[in-house]
């Protein structure tokens, strides 16, 4: 293999590396709100409240424990 073939292989491969990576960043990016996130969006967390409750499967998820957990302390005080 000449130099050439090895460089442009070499290159190939950090470019698909580099997209991979940023592939499994763009996953792992997380969109998670906090409690006082949706405290200061009432109306995000009523939505999300609705989609947690009508989809089980999500009631265990960061966003739906805390837009219930926002709505509790708007309705019911802090503690």
């Amino acid at each position: 293999m000449n130099k050439y073939a090895t460089i442009a292989i070499s290159v190939t491969l950090v470019l698909a590396l580099t997209a991979f990576n940023a592939t499994i960043a763009g996953e792992s990016n997380d969109d998670t709100k906090s409690v006082a996130w949706y405290v200061a969006n009432v109306k995000a967390a009523k939505m999300q409240n609705q989609q947690c409750h009508d989809n089980p499967s999500l009631q265990s998820t960061p966003n739906c424990e805390n837009s219930l957990h926002a709505l509790q302390i708007m309705f019911k005080g802090g503690n």
